[in-house]
């Protein structure tokens, strides 16, 4: 019989008649985890107990680590990746809760409820306030995934119209809700009267709702930040507050948790806020217990679906060698220089392979991803967030290679344009060596311009003039073209990325019909 040890607090339901035993010790100081650790062959956590390389040093029979709730940064992945430790979540047991937070947000911030409750507190019988009514309103939701649709969901309930901004979520999953997908933020921002975001926090997001941002919704718009601190710049929601732009703003979460006491959105009469109490009802709570246990126990039996970590056979990936890292960094190159939102990707394998290929179809979807998530995008949970999102990734094995032993070719589509990469692995090493039909040859590795234009004298000159003046260097330089005087490509390898404004100003050239960045 298994053994699982459970050192947060959760509720797990009925342990009786299950084919392990459960030992619930929450609060475990860590000294104690470490002595008690390599008895066991699964350990279940939340956010206090720290995974790291020490605890899996000692954990000799450890096979499942699960944890309850989404976020596994306490979790050291590659550690547990390297030693065969499967880590499972839970990241959709507190979709309903933490939806119903932001609504109620949503609400509150309409109908001055926290104003109205200080003021009563204090003693004052105001009745002078005027709320807004969701009727007919226009709601905005910035990341329709699971959270985002619930709040859809209620919306609708309440006679709202929805629109949303997701690259990401195939319109298909939209539609299905009775929303209107934009492809644009600042379309959606625009047409708003009330505006929430459900993204993660990346790169990508953090910061994406400035001051500018907030002044394209309509005056007396209502904001509400449920997700993530840091996705709506904290400092210019009270300078646009204060200026009297926005009606009010629901807030959960901050920049800094706790934030400092004396924090100006705190004591903002305009704001209603929780402590990041998204996921805290007594309902979501059982449900993570439940069934992030049903989740190890169903990891020690075999069944992988569910694990956000995994590792390749080590036979396969040996005989792959280089394959899988040069499938990653194709989908990642694409993922960033094809237009659109994506709808489905093609991996096609020319010449023979030392082992079935499929694992590198795996790492290409993991590239495609993992600039979008934040949490986890591995080889094992590539291909069923793809099917999530509607799209669909097709194999294709030709047995002649065209010029190369062996290569690899990721085709992308998008509701706007197709997209292709070729590559094969050269002295060990992942090589791009074509893109959409144009041969060249590169290192698959740091920062990329890919220019397509006019197969005109003084082209690469002048992007390399306009790269110079701005500091920009050059570290190499790859060309094709389909014909003299006619269309052609080239890739710039540069030591940073360009500004926006350097970007522009390469757009701008009569020569140049389009410029993309791509970092690897």
């Amino acid at each position: 019989m298994w053994r699982v040890l459970v050192t947060d607090e959760m509720k797990l339901g009925r342990t009786e008649g299950l084919p392990a035993a459960v030992d619930y010790r929450p609060g475990m100081p860590r000294e104690e985890i470490l002595e008690a650790i390599g008895d066991y062959d699964a350990l279940i956590t939340r956010s206090r107990t720290r995974v790291d390389a020490e605890l899996l040093a000692r954990a000799k029979r450890l096979k499942v680590i699960g944890r309850g709730g989404v976020g596994v940064d306490n979790i050291d992945l590659e550690a547990a990746s390297r030693r065969g430790i499967l880590v499972v979540n839970v990241p959709e047991a507190n979709t309903r809760s933490a939806a119903e937070l932001a609504f109620g947000l949503l609400l509150a911030a309409a109908r001055g409820i926290a104003l109205s409750d200080r003021k009563l507190r204090a003693g004052e019988w105001d009745r002078k306030f005027l709320g807004r009514e969701l009727l007919g309103k226009t709601l905005g939701i910035v990341g329709l995934g699971r959270i985002g649709s619930q709040v859809a969901k209620f919306a609708k309930g309440f006679d709202m119209k929805v629109l949303a901004y997701d690259p990401y979520i195939p319109r298909s999953r939209a539609e299905k809700l009775g929303v209107e997908l934009l492809d644009e933020l600042e379309d959606l921002l625009r047409r708003s009267d009330f505006l929430t975001v459900h993204t993660p926090l990346t790169e990508e997001t953090r910061g994406m709702i400035g001051r500018r941002e907030l002044y394209l919704l309509p005056r007396g718009a209502v904001v509400v930040n449920a997700a993530r601190g840091g996705i709506i710049q904290e400092e210019a929601l009270l300078e646009v507050l204060n200026e009297g732009h926005l009606f009010a703003a629901g807030i959960d979460v901050f920049a800094e948790e706790p934030p400092k006491k004396d924090h100006p959105l705190i004591h903002h009469p305009k704001v209603v806020h929780t402590a990041h109490l998204g996921a805290n009802t007594a309902e979501a709570q059982t449900r993570v217990g439940e069934e992030v246990l049903k989740r190890v126990i169903a990891a020690l039996e075999g069944e992988i679906a569910y694990a956000i970590n995994a590792g390749f056979d080590p036979e396969a990936f040996r005989a792959l060698r280089g394959f899988v890292p040069l499938g990653e960094r194709l989908g990642k190159l694409l993922a960033q220089i094809t237009r659109g939102r994506v709808q489905a990707v093609e991996v096609a394998f020319f010449g023979e392979f030392e082992a079935d290929p499929e694992p590198v179809a795996t790492a290409v979807a993991k590239g495609l991803l993992e600039r979008v998530l934040s949490e986890g995008v591995n080889l094992i949970a590539a291909r069923p967030l793809l099917k999530e999102r509607g799209i669909a990734l097709s194999v294709r094995k030709v047995p002649e290679a065209q010029g190369y032993t062996q290569l690899v070719e990721v085709r992308l589509q998008t509701d706007k344009e197709e997209r292709t990469a070729r590559g094969t692995v050269l002295g060990g090493q992942p090589r791009l060596v074509g893109i959409d039909g144009y041969p060249l040859e590169s290192v698959l590795e740091g920062t990329f311009l890919v220019c397509k234009n006019y197969d005109r004298p003084g082209v690469v000159g002048q992007v390399g003039t306009l790269l110079g003046e701005a500091g920009v260097n050059i570290a190499g330089l790859q060309l094709g073209r389909d014909r003299p005087g006619g269309k052609a490509l080239f890739v710039l390898s540069v030591d940073e990325r360009p500004e926006e404004g350097v970007l522009k100003s390469l757009e701008a050239l009569e020569l140049l019909e389009r410029v993309d960045v791509a970092e690897l």
